[in-house]
């Protein structure tokens, strides 16, 4: 405009009055030096602003992406659970029944002799057992999962609790050719529920007897010792062992592991129970094994009680 004005004819004086940042040097209209310097400074705060501005903005959406990534991720992740978790379930539900349907068969149809007819009606018990051991599992984990778990600690004799655990699962360890061993002093006393437990104890020995019957046979023994202010409770077994770098995973929800662990038969959710219930009991679960074929060992940590009235 400055421009404009000096070549209609306009005198330099009259566009210095007109535009003060002006100045006119042989004819020629130019922003004052300082006028300039000042509009580049403006300039290059303004790049400067839109600069870290778009960066904080750049960074806080590839933040809220990675959050929105990471909940589907896991929202994926589980519904790849439930659906192996259905899948598992009914084919573990599957095989005990189709088993129950055919002894049925041959005890309606061909009237089997008495030695027979009792083979056939211990399948049908233990295949009973298997299904009662998968339901109850499932809801324990549901409860668990939900908080409502009405845990009440007291002093009980370790030894005691075990032993009403491991009575039940003679017969089962005799058929599989499974010795079970236990060294449990009288005088060890834990602070636990008397119902988790027996939830615990049993769970573990009966994966532990899973696992050895997948060896074709061996031995469990189980130890007590003290330590510090606890009570640890040993389960080794001979059974298939599994890989060092699976002993956390076997504590996760629905995991089987294949060749280890015992994973032929049940949910996935037995060692996830029993880890849940030793958090509830200020206690601790660990498991440890050489690898496949080795054996394994867990070593449950409850906090250690004063002899109270329970046996």
């Amino acid at each position: 405009a400055a421009q404009a004005l000096l070549d209609s004819g306009a005198s330099a004086e009259r566009v210095r009055e007109l535009m003060p940042a002006i100045e006119v040097t042989g004819g020629q209209a130019m922003l004052a030096p300082s006028l300039a310097a000042a509009l580049t400074s403006e300039e290059r705060h303004r790049y400067n602003q839109y600069a870290w501005e778009g960066s904080f903005f750049l960074l806080a959406l590839a933040a809220c992406i990675a959050v929105i990534a990471r909940a589907l991720r896991a929202e994926a992740r589980v519904h790849a659970e439930q659906d192996n978790f259905l899948a598992l379930v009914s084919h573990q539900f599957k095989t005990p029944l189709a088993s129950l349907q055919l002894s049925l068969e041959t005890l309606a149809l061909r009237a089997p002799p008495p030695e027979a007819a009792r083979t056939l009606i211990d399948r049908m018990l233990a295949d009973l057992a298997r299904m009662e051991l998968m339901v109850t599992q499932i809801l324990e984990a549901a409860r668990l999962e939900r908080g409502r778990v009405d845990f009440k600690a007291e002093p009980l004799a370790l030894a005691a609790a075990v032993a009403r655990v491991t009575l039940p699962l003679e017969e089962r360890a005799r058929k599989g050719r499974i010795s079970i061993t236990s060294d449990i002093g009288a005088d060890f006393y834990v602070a636990a529920d008397p119902l988790a437990l027996d939830v615990v104890v049993r769970n573990v020995l009966e994966n532990a007897l899973a696992a050895v019957e997948d060896a074709g046979g061996g031995s469990i023994a189980l130890a007590a010792r003290a330590v510090n202010t606890g009570v640890e409770l040993s389960v080794r077994d001979s059974g298939v062992g599994f890989a060092a770098a699976d002993d956390s995973r076997l504590f996760e929800k629905f995991t089987r592991l294949q060749g280890g662990g015992g994973g032929r038969y049940g949910t996935g959710l037995g060692l996830f129970i029993v880890r849940r219930l030793m958090e509830l009991a200020g206690g601790s679960v660990r498991a440890h094994s050489e690898g496949v074929g080795r054996g394994a060992t867990f070593v449950l940590l409850w906090p250690a009680a004063a002899g109270g009235p329970r046996a």
